[in-house]
């Protein structure tokens, strides 16, 4: 995208710009509603696309919704010490419990009332290939503009083979991402567990099959907390819970590496591939440090829940602010600027090293002169 230029007298200079275009998609920005509540109807995303959202991804969809039961209570938050700041959020809620011909009626009506918005449509199925070809062929034809494949929800329906059951197998994985991509015409980004040892490999299977892209990372499988007087894991539901999934900012330092270690490997493997950063975003400072680390958008699900959908605006304000302080004129000007400076623990070692060795060479005062280093003791103060 070109930046705008404005003039103060003789001088010019560019404006930095959000807009950007992923996968022949254009964004006006890079923040994306992630796949969950706040894009659970039309009415909600169409609040969304109002506030000034980049694009939305619907809550999740599959064909036969009538097995898709919640329950309530179906969120616990992990306060700050002080009691004043939600810093988790577990969640125990399923994909949509509303039937499929609704969806298809409400992205039909989202794209006549937001034809230059991005929608995209994050399916999850069973594992049969009539079952995903479906989904994509009428999903598409309702006018969606690109998918997610949820490989990665931890604890919905892993019984029927779905989510993360299916994202943890790259054999599984790969093989269903061949079967949408043949039937796909538009991008299909494919979505990734964090519950996994290396989340390279899923990644790499997916592109390997042909996706156009990377979402990282979806909750983590967790327990929220047991409740010391009724002895209870919470959330309580008739007195019993399930392990859940695991957002907000106290996973941004895990969402945050995983997006780093799979743009490093997209990066050798995959140049021409996109990736979508995910968890605990809340800020334009912390959307910056997920394309830093290689992403091209980002996502927000839990801040959303927290503060409202107006809160994209000074993301946005943020965004730019640190765009201008640096003079970045579009988000490929920093996109992955941070990744060359990850190494190992052995290269930092003989990093540290050389640069103790040089310090010592260099004389710093008149009693450290040497007779028998003095020609190297020269030269160590001849250069930076």
């Amino acid at each position: 995208m070109i930046a705008r230029k404005v003039g103060i007298g003789r001088q010019s200079y560019s404006m930095p710009t959000l807009a950007t275009k992923v996968d022949g998609l254009n964004f006006p920005n890079p923040f994306i509603i992630a796949s969950g509540p706040p894009g659970t109807n039309l009415n909600v995303i169409a609040k969304a696309f109002k506030e000034g959202w980049g694009a939305v991804i619907a809550k999740t969809v599959s064909l036969d919704a009538a097995k898709v039961i919640n329950v309530t209570p179906r969120y616990a938050k992990l306060m700050s010490r002080d009691g004043r700041e939600v810093v988790g959020w577990e969640n125990i809620e399923l994909i949509s419990d509303r039937p499929f011909k609704i969806w298809i009626e409400e992205f039909k009506r989202c794209k006549e009332m937001f034809p230059d918005r991005v929608l995209i449509a994050s399916i999850m199925e069973e594992y049969r290939q009539d079952a995903w070809v479906e989904i994509v062929e009428r999903c598409q034809d309702a006018g969606v503009d690109g998918f997610e494949l949820n490989f990665s929800c931890p604890h919905g329906l892993p019984e029927r083979k779905m989510g993360a059951a299916m994202g943890e197998d790259c054999e599984i994985l790969e093989e269903v991402c061949g079967w949408v991509m043949r039937a796909a015409r538009t991008p299909v980004w494919a979505k990734m567990t964090p519950n996994i040892t290396r989340i390279e490999e899923p990644s790499r299977a997916a592109l390997r099959a042909g996706c156009q892209g990377i979402s990282a990372i979806n909750t983590i499988r967790c327990v929220m907390g047991i409740n010391l007087q009724t002895l209870r894991p919470e959330p309580a539901v008739e007195g019993y819970t399930t392990p859940g999934g695991f957002s907000s900012k106290a996973i941004r330092p895990i969402a945050l590496r995983m997006v780093m270690e799979i743009a490093t490997m997209m990066g050798r493997e995959f140049p021409s591939r996109s990736l979508s950063g995910i968890g605990g975003i809340e800020s334009g400072g912390e959307a910056a440090q997920f394309i830093l680390a290689g992403a091209d958008t980002v996502q927000v699900c839990t801040g959303v829940m927290k503060a409202g959908y107006e809160c994209v605006k000074p993301m946005c304000e943020e965004l730019l602010a640190f765009m201008a302080e640096h003079n970045f004129e579009t988000l490929a000007d920093f996109k992955g600027k941070s990744l060359p400076y990850f190494t190992t623990h052995a290269d930092l070692v003989g990093r540290q090293r050389q640069r103790k060795a040089a310090q010592k060479k260099a004389v710093a005062a008149d009693g450290e002169w040497s007779a028998d280093s003095f020609a190297q003791q020269s030269d160590a103060l001849s250069r930076e």
